[in-house]
């Protein structure tokens, strides 16, 4: 690589969407106050996004919570394949644990059950500062604890479920297996686009990729300073790659962005798998940046890294033939 600037990486279509986000001055979400991050994220989420597939089934569920309280969630499920029950995804929406939804992930939720061939069960886990770390964390491992108990009754097969999530839901996916390993539930696959796992931003790609490649530096570190103590980062509920080992937790396959802030913690972590014998896939998608899962629309890897994701899915779940879903 280049010791210069390193936006000729960039694919032309990356490069496009950055231009057109440069013309209309999209403004960094750490500029904003938190409600208008979170407005501003929802009006945005599913703009480069492809239109979702129908699905046969989609339904609101309520998800009890340690505390008492009682989450919001929508379980998907596409056209009937001939598999009954369906093996399911519980996926946590990325957002840097202070912005994002199940609403602002649906079309990517809908595209990875078609892709799949399973029904998908998006959290609304609750988000900072109002709910500070690591009560997202909690939220996470209690709706997989939910889930394998109600997933029977909801025609799911408790017996075939995986986590997934992109960004700080990659995160929490990643923590959520180590939880199920140490509880002794089964998880077929950890499905992780560009997953949050170190404690300190201070990699490489932090410092090459962290200005002018969609996450930015100051932004993170306004996610960061609404969800955790500065005394709490080494926990490795927020920090994943701090866990003491990795050995016996589920598959993993991982999606990284080559121009992302992220990307070298992720490549890290797929070395933690490595060590401890744990059966992996790593992809990292050249030429785009972080969020490129849901750029579909404008970038062709958004539909690879998709369908590489659902491959892997239905490879975990012993499901034979291709998706009918067109990547």
């Amino acid at each position: 690589m280049s010791n210069g600037d390193p936006h000729h990486l960039l694919t032309p279509a990356m490069r496009g969407v950055l231009a057109r986000m440069a013309r209309a001055r999209r403004p960094p979400l750490h500029t904003l106050t938190v409600a208008q991050a979170r407005a501003f994220y929802e009006a945005g989420a599913e703009v480069l996004e492809l239109p979702p597939p129908p699905m046969a089934r989609e339904q609101c569920l309520s998800v009890p919570a340690r505390d008492g309280a009682v989450l919001s969630a929508e379980l998907v499920a596409p056209p009937a394949t001939g598999q009954a029950p369906l093996p399911v995804l519980l996926y946590f929406h990325g957002g840097g644990f202070v912005v994002g939804s199940v609403r602002t992930h649906a079309a990517l939720c809908r595209r990875l059950a078609a892709l799949a061939g399973c029904a998908v069960l998006s959290l609304d886990y609750r988000l900072a500062p109002e709910h500070r770390f690591p009560t997202a964390v909690h939220d996470a491992v209690d709706a997989l604890a939910w889930l394998r108990g109600a997933a029977a009754d909801l025609g799911l097969d408790p017996g075939r479920i995986a986590v997934g999530g992109d960004s700080a839901g990659g995160t929490l996916a990643a923590v959520v297996a180590l939880h199920a390993r140490d509880a002794g539930w089964p998880l077929a696959l950890q499905l992780l686009f560009y997953p949050g796992c170190s404690a300190w931003q201070d990699t490489r790609s932090h410092r090459r990729f962290g200005h002018g490649f969609v996450l930015e530096a100051e932004t993170i570190q306004w996610f960061f300073r609404h969800y955790v103590d500065d005394a709490q980062r080494e926990d490795w509920r927020f920090a994943p790659l701090l866990a003491p080992d990795f050995d016996g937790v589920a598959p993993a396959w991982i999606g990284l962005a080559e121009c992302d802030p992220l990307v070298d913690e992720g490549v890290e972590l797929a070395d933690r798998l490595r060590m401890a014998a744990v059966p992996f896939e790593l992809e990292i998608y050249r030429g785009v940046t972080h969020e490129f899962i849901k750029m579909g629309r404008a970038v062709p890897e958004a539909q690879q890294a998709l369908a590489d994701a659902a491959r892997a899915l239905r490879g975990a779940w012993g499901i034979v033939g291709e998706s009918r879903e067109s990547p």
